[in-house]
């Protein structure tokens, strides 16, 4: 007889049902985790033109622009010298960097109908030129551009905005 049999326990099975309830647990939190690194991986917007060379920084990744490169919120956009980059974001905001030009998206949040809408950015140095989408239609006062000495509160449909070194 075995100690199974007895009323013992088994200690390979024992091990056995330990290892399956870990591979459940890992699957789980895998699988949940995938759902929320894919919600942060979601494309804001995508650059439709491009003239010269420029750059798109995310997580530390740093990507040579082509037309199509998509941008994400927290990504840092920095074009060359005589170059020029158009951006179409999801609320179908446009925005124009021309040369020498870092811009980060701080916070973008484009859900309309839960009411989530935000679109805060920093123009570090160079031009903007800004073509306003759903987001300031809907609300106004979500849409801010920081630069180096202040803040815009964005309350019109364009705008050209340029910060020199």
């Amino acid at each position: 007889m075995t100690a199974a049999t007895l009323g013992g326990s088994d200690p390979c099975r024992d091990l056995i049902e330990k290892r399956c309830r870990m591979r459940w647990l890992v699957l789980i939190v895998a699988f949940f985790l995938a759902g929320v690194v894919g919600a942060a991986d979601e494309p804001i917007g995508y650059v439709k033109q491009l003239t010269g060379d420029a750059s798109i920084t995310t997580s530390d990744v740093k990507v040579v622009v082509q037309v199509g490169t998509a941008i994400f919120q927290g990504s840092v956009l920095r074009t060359g010298k005589k170059s020029s980059v158009g951006v179409t974001f999801k609320d179908e905001t446009v925005m124009s960097f021309g040369s020498d030009t870092e811009f980060r998206v701080d916070e973008y949040l484009y859900a309309p109908t839960q009411g989530k809408l935000k679109f805060a950015s920093k123009l570090a140095k160079g031009s903007l030129n800004y073509i306003s989408g759903v987001i300031e239609k809907l609300q106004p006062d979500a849409v801010s551009v920081t630069t180096p000495k202040g803040t815009i509160g964005v309350r019109g449909t364009q705008f050209l905005l340029i910060v020199e070194d």
